[in-house]
């Protein structure tokens, strides 16, 4: 409320305070009493998040924009937590308390293992409760409560989870996007009255502040001038620039077409080819990581170059390139994780778990994605930011150039590599806890990258529009994560058979829709009766109608709240030409006043003479 507004509530208060009794005046103290004391354990509690001063640095320096990077990261982080305590509770802990014998035998290093078995997953890991075939039935062996049955439970309740989150926080900034979208966009006033930064304390930040402000202007003013120009195209300037764009259209679809050849040919031979040098072996083992890695990395780079000579506006630009980049990174992934789903196993290797194996390469796509992140920052921005401050005359210093924090495709290496450990969350259990490991110390990572080696943008980022993008890119990896666990679960089950899975919790050929039905037998009549009809197609209709009608709800409310909006802007702009017209009825009102006086004492003196 405003302060006008406070007090007029303050004035009626004590207006009623003679015309209540005792109790209601003791109950009104309390619930204001416990609204301060909430409002205060709230505070306590957005104090005791992590790195609070670090992001309060990083946005005094940098804007609000570099901030919500380092916002999205650690709220992966919390995600991956939540997905570890999930592991521990229905997997884990049933597994350390009712598991194999021989474990202790299993998790003793020695004979042929090496330190070379921690980067390829195998050898000893192979046999730790990081992988899917550790995890055995044990003496927990009842029809509703057995390792199978908590096994997929606890995969289910992470994918569950991780959708309720990404869809709410999804859901939240569309609703603000809707609101400051284009039907409600700033005017220039907004732009110069309101668009200070008030968190910003450092001098120099706040003269790139004032320039963020003016080249936000300018940019407003580009993209008006780009629409008056677009509109002034001729048809034969129209034919030359569809030209052009299809040409550079071709040129994006050749080169991601051969980056999925290379991640293809990558991923064959490290799957075929044997060697014995453990350095050979190594390099091997990581050339689709590295292929991946490799184009995920300078692609983008390409993508952002050729979109500047498609004759865009700089926003139409921007998303051109984040969409391109989503559709790289997403895409290469699904094309890997289709190669490796179809790639026969060798001969010698046809003995070993399946499960397993798709579960060392998820294991060194985050390995070595976070090999990336370290060996970029320390080995090519460090050095780069030490030439600049040691050299900064020299040629090698001016080719390099300043160095800047870019946002969006930092924020695309996150959702790639959450999308890793969602996939692999069924095979290698323990890959939320890499996760957050690996988050952690990206955290960190990124903080010394931008706050020692990276100058602030000059332009303007939008943090509220965009986090939207990226959450709904990540709702796409949650997908993608979701749908090939489904074909893997779905395989499993046509070839079981042929007793594919003789490892982990779906050993001997039990597949998910064994255990599950097992236990469904179990249960009374009744409560059959009523899960095979939610699993039947006969239910499937009249959800289908609720989920229609709560749709059809929602998305009339929002026209109604629209309508209202449009009417409440009228009603903005009308009382705001009132008030003009008002305004200047007063100040035809005083000047006519003031020709009166003064024509008052003229004609009192001409009557005395």
């Amino acid at each position: 409320m405003c302060i006008q507004g406070k007090r007029d509530v303050r004035d009626r208060r004590k207006m009623q305070r003679s015309n209540i009794g005792f109790w209601e005046s003791w109950r009104r103290s309390q619930s204001i009493n416990r609204k301060r004391v909430f409002a205060q354990m709230r505070e306590v509690l957005l104090r005791l998040l992590p790195w609070q001063h670090t992001l309060h640095t990083i946005e005094g320096r940098f804007g609000v924009g570099v901030k919500s990077y380092f916002v999205f990261l650690r709220y992966l982080i919390f995600l991956n937590l939540l997905h570890c305590a999930l592991v521990s509770g229905f997997i884990l802990g049933p597994t350390a308390f009712y598991g194999r014998s021989n474990t202790s035998e299993a998790l003793r290093f020695g004979g042929n293992d090496s330190v070379l078995d921690f980067f390829l997953g195998s050898g000893y890991l192979d046999r730790s409760p990081v992988f899917f075939g550790f995890y055995t039935r044990g003496s927990l062996d009842k029809t509703c409560l057995n390792t199978p049955l908590l096994y997929f439970s606890g995969i289910l309740c992470i994918f569950i989870l991780s959708l309720i989150m990404v869809v709410r926080r999804t859901i939240v900034g569309y609703k603000h996007t809707q609101m400051l979208g284009k039907r409600y966009s700033t005017n220039m006033s907004y732009k110069i009255f309101c668009g200070w930064d008030f968190t910003i304390q450092d001098p120099h930040a706040a003269t790139l502040k004032s320039s963020f402000i003016r080249n936000d202007l300018k940019l407003f003013l580009y993209e008006q001038h780009f629409s008056l120009r677009e509109k002034q195209r001729t048809l034969g300037q129209r034919m030359r620039l569809y030209l052009l764009r299809f040409s550079l259209n071709v040129i994006v679809l050749a080169l991601l077409s051969g980056s999925f050849s290379a991640i293809y040919y990558a991923t064959v031979i490290s799957q075929t080819v044997d060697v014995n040098h453990w350095l050979l072996q190594l390099l091997l083992q990581y050339l689709p990581p590295i292929t991946i890695t490799f184009v995920n990395m300078v692609l983008p780079h390409i993508f952002r170059k050729i979109s500047s000579f498609e004759d865009y506006s700089y926003t139409t630009q921007i998303n051109a390139t984040l969409l391109r980049s989503i559709f790289l990174k997403l895409a290469s992934l699904g094309i890997f994780l289709f190669f490796i789903f179809t790639t026969e196993e060798p001969q010698n290797n046809s003995s070993q778990c399946r499960p397993n194996r798709l579960g060392r390469e998820m294991y060194k796509l985050c390995i070595f994605n976070f090999l990336a992140i370290f060996c970029t920052a320390f080995l090519l921005n460090f050095p780069r930011k030490l030439v600049q401050e040691y050299y900064p005359s020299s040629p090698m210093a001016w080719l390099l150039g300043k160095q800047r924090f870019l946002i969006p495709f930092n924020v695309l290496d996150l959702v790639y590599s959450q999308t890793v450990s969602w996939v692999g969350v069924f095979y290698c259990p323990l890959l939320p806890l890499i996760g957050t490991v690996t988050l952690t110390a990206t955290f960190f990572i990124k903080k010394f990258t931008v706050l020692r080696c990276c100058v602030a943008e000059q332009r303007m980022f939008r943090a509220s529009s965009s986090s939207v993008l990226f959450h709904f890119m990540l709702l796409l990896g949650l997908l993608i994560a979701a749908v090939f666990l489904g074909l893997n679960l779905h395989h499993q089950e046509v070839k079981s058979h042929m007793k594919m899975s003789s490892c982990g919790p779906f050993g001997g050929g039990e597949t998910v829709l064994n255990v599950t039905g097992e236990c469904v037998d179990s249960l009374p009549k009744l409560a059959q009766r009523i899960l095979r009809y939610l699993s039947s197609e006969a239910f499937a209709l009249p959800l289908i109608l609720a989920e229609i009608i709560i749709l059809t709800s929602y998305v009339s409310r929002s026209r109604a709240n629209q309508k209202a909006i449009e009417r409440l802007k009228d009603m903005l702009v009308m009382s705001s030409s009132d008030k003009r017209f008002l305004v200047k009825q007063h100040a035809t009102m005083l000047r006519g006043q003031k020709r009166d006086r003064r024509a008052a004492p003229a004609a009192t003196q001409e009557a005395t003479s």
